[in-house]
């Protein structure tokens, strides 16, 4: 039911931002909201033109014949592919949103004889705090990362102690190789000790 819901040709209207070029009006959103880091998500546009009767509206199809859509966040940009959806004057283009933050979509070109060049913001995409359960913790995360960090350490001392081939193999940087993982190892145990006394605490 919910895969039916959010299939093309049905896309949800949430918090989607408007703007009005002469007779155009261009409604730009995500079509799963909250839209979450590092998960397939779709941005949506309706353009459309408002008729004289309040209410009634005609889609514009073919609307990105002549007209290019960018993504931005921060100061990266991306021309993104835009798809027409099965309603007049509804698109989409597929995304995976990496970093949580605003995104703006950029619309340059035309429409029809109507010059279009507007930035449009979006929804912020949230981190995927949102959506764990059991919700993970900072403390989690480190612990996690240092633990990561030990043990590929003790890998390579063990690596060192049984003189690996293809590993190390120029003997006279073996000990300061070893002293330098041996120093992070114990740095990376103390780390871990202090953050399970705070989370005791």
């Amino acid at each position: 039911m919910v895969a039916m819901f959010l299939s093309v040709g049905m896309i949800p209207t949430f918090a989607h931002t408007s703007t009005n070029i002469e007779n155009y009006e261009i409604e730009v959103g995500w079509v799963t909201e909250p839209p979450v880091v590092g998960i397939r998500n779709d941005i949506a546009i309706k353009i459309i033109e408002r008729g004289e009767k309040e209410g009634t509206f005609t889609g514009i199809t073919s609307a990105f014949k002549n007209l290019d859509a960018t993504i931005m966040f921060g100061g990266l940009d991306k021309q993104i592919d835009i798809n027409s959806d099965p309603r007049p004057g509804y698109y989409f283009s597929p995304i995976i949103p990496t970093k949580s933050g605003t995104y703006m979509l950029e619309l340059q070109g035309e429409i029809r004889g109507t010059d279009i060049d507007v930035k449009i913001p979006i929804e912020d995409v949230e981190s995927t705090a949102v959506l764990d359960f059991p919700a993970t913790s900072l403390y989690d995360n480190n612990v996690g990362a240092l633990e990561h960090s030990l043990k590929n350490l003790k890998e390579d001392i063990a690596l060192i102690k049984s003189n690996s081939k293809g590993k190390y193999t120029d003997d006279s940087e073996s000990p300061l190789i070893f002293s330098i993982l041996a120093i992070s190892l114990s740095v990376s145990a103390i780390f871990i000790g202090i953050l399970s006394m705070i989370k005791r605490t």
